[in-house]
């Protein structure tokens, strides 16, 4: 062998090890500079409420992307119904829902309810989210678009005019609101959200279609797993027979593995927008009062690719 070739090989082994052992290295900062490493982007805050629900009324947060969200909800009657009616809990009104995350932003919903016998769906989309690294976002702003059908004969409501002709969109109603809320801390989130009622079919000419309301709820956490809500629904005055009556509620949540129960008291029957802002009768110093409780079950059907740095 040549002595040049004895003198450049051992170099040559050299290089070749040199190379090998900088190409991990190298890989790796170009997929940095493709942005194909894992996301380190904004931190969104969340678990501001243990479900999508407060009690009635939708909370700020939203089912995750992939997440199908199967909720039961069930109202017993008013509890002034004494013994005979076993303090309200020989009557009941039920619905049935299933909401799923189309994203992390947007997510939709059907249901349906004893009440009216009623079919109800809505779409809910995140415009901004509170974040705690990342951003400055200091609040969550969600828009809450719901529509409700009422299959029940509309001249079986008590307040029908059987002389109206019974047209399709008389069973007809939508709302729209807005929801603007704010976890403070791991304690204590509140929200506000205010919103319209439209209404196809009114008991008079002279009762206004739009209902408007400026609405709240808040959530106190009083532990690793139970928590306590309130929300209120505030109609603004002269919209409604002085016989209707603001929707009230108070109850606990219960986390318990894949499972929330909520329990809690509410002056309102109905559990979509329409029935509980616009036909509440329940009247909370006259012990017209229902209990209730919600229970979700989420369930995975869907994972979403993870995210990468862009």
């Amino acid at each position: 062998m040549p002595i040049r070739h004895m003198i450049l090989r051992p170099f040559f082994a050299m290089a070749v090890l040199a190379l090998s052992s900088t190409a991990p290295a190298q890989d790796e900062d170009l997929l940095k500079l493709l942005g194909e490493d894992e996301a380190t982007g904004p931190v969104y805050t969340n678990a501001a409420f243990k479900t999508t629900r407060v009690i009635n009324g939708h909370s700020l947060e939203n089912t995750a992307h992939g997440v199908l969200d199967f909720k039961i909800g069930h109202r017993f009657g008013f509890i002034n119904g004494g013994v005979n009616e076993f303090f309200g809990l020989d009557g009941a009104t039920v619905r049935l829902g299933l909401d799923y995350g189309v994203t992390d932003r947007l997510m939709v919903g059907i249901g349906r309810s004893s009440f009216q016998k009623t079919l109800d769906g809505f779409a809910k989309y995140k415009l901004l989210r509170q974040c705690d690294e990342g951003c400055g976002m200091p609040i969550t702003l969600a828009v809450v678009a719901a529509t409700s059908l009422t299959t029940l004969r509309t001249e079986e409501l008590p307040w029908y005019d059987t002389s109206r002709v019974d047209y399709f969109s008389h069973r007809m109603g939508y709302s729209l609101q807005l929801i603007i809320g704010r976890k403070f801390s791991e304690s204590f989130s509140m929200q506000l959200n205010p919103g319209v009622v439209h209404r196809n079919l009114v008991a008079t000419a002279g009762d206004p279609n739009d209902i408007i309301h400026v609405s709240g709820a808040a959530r106190v956490k009083l532990s690793k797993r139970v928590a306590v809500n309130g929300e209120y629904f505030h109609v603004l005055p002269d919209q409604l027979p002085d016989n209707i009556r603001n929707s009230l509620s108070l109850g606990f949540d219960i986390e318990t593995g894949g499972h929330v129960f909520q329990l809690h008291f509410t002056n309102s029957t109905a559990m979509f927008e329409r029935g509980f802002i616009t036909e509440t009768v329940g009247d909370w110093g006259n012990g017209d009062i229902h209990f209730g409780f919600n229970i979700s079950r989420v369930f995975t059907l869907h994972e979403p690719k993870k995210k990468v740095k862009g």
